[in-house]
């Protein structure tokens, strides 16, 4: 039975309803926060992973190859209920959402390599040829020569992605999360009307996505401006010709 507009705002604004949708809306920041965590610190991993060629990192080197180009490619509900069945398939009750969260962290890093990579590529082989030469180990090559270049290159695809994330969550009610997007069909079955509920929606939505887009775009004009990071790298690290010591 469809409620009347004032009784649909005044039941809107009841503690109940109110802290349905701040659960629901805490369950799509989590997916977001936590996902996008573990996919950066995942995606440099496995982007360091795969710009070494140590024989003895090979093996995981072609596993991590695989595993990004595969899950960049199937679409995030797929691998969603691909998790559930697989757990369920090896005899594990874990949680609607803990198998969401799992799903969207493999997400996450998958993406997060690739951008990773992209950066890391960005800089010249040339001053890593010169680190190289002047007996850097790969970790002082990455923190001293690589990210401080590489970070101007990142950041705006990072910011990008995770803005996107937040609403690609929403695809985590079709497993029964209850989510903001889910909480809102639970809502319209409970009798209020369709737009008002998904208007609140988008609000809400709004309100967690737009604040990180602000900050990707004001990180990306500093980066792009002179004295930032990748303007102060040392004139040693950027010149191969010029003489250095390893840090």
């Amino acid at each position: 039975m469809m409620l009347t507009l004032s009784q649909q705002l005044t039941n809107l604004f009841s503690q109940f309803t109110l802290e349905f949708i701040l659960e629901a809306a805490l369950n799509t920041l989590s997916l977001s926060a936590i996902g996008c965590s573990v996919g950066l610190l995942m995606g440099f991993l496995i982007a360091c992973l795969r710009q070494t060629r140590h024989p003895l990192f090979l093996p995981l080197r072609a596993v991590a190859i695989v595993a990004v180009e595969l899950l960049r490619r199937i679409p995030f509900l797929v691998t969603l209920f691909l998790m559930f069945f697989l757990f369920q398939g090896f005899g594990y009750s874990l949680s609607f959402y803990v198998i969401a969260l799992i799903s969207v962290c493999l997400i996450a890093s998958a993406y997060m390599a690739e951008i990773f990579r992209t950066g890391f590529e960005s800089v010249s082989h040339t001053q890593i040829e010169a680190a190289q030469t002047l007996n850097f180990s790969y970790r002082q090559i990455v923190l001293y020569v690589i990210l401080p270049q590489a970070w101007k290159v990142v950041i705006p695809p990072a910011f990008s992605f995770m803005v996107s994330f937040i609403k690609d969550t929403a695809l985590a009610s079709q497993l029964g999360v209850v989510e903001l997007t889910f909480s809102a069909k639970i809502l319209i079955s409970r009798g209020y009307s369709e737009f008002l509920i998904y208007g609140v929606i988008l609000l809400i939505y709004f309100a967690m996505s737009y604040p990180l887009s602000l900050v990707g775009q004001r990180l990306e004009r500093r980066l792009a401006s002179p004295g930032t990071a990748a303007a102060r790298v040392p004139a040693s690290m950027t010149n191969p010709l010029s003489p250095l010591s390893p840090p």
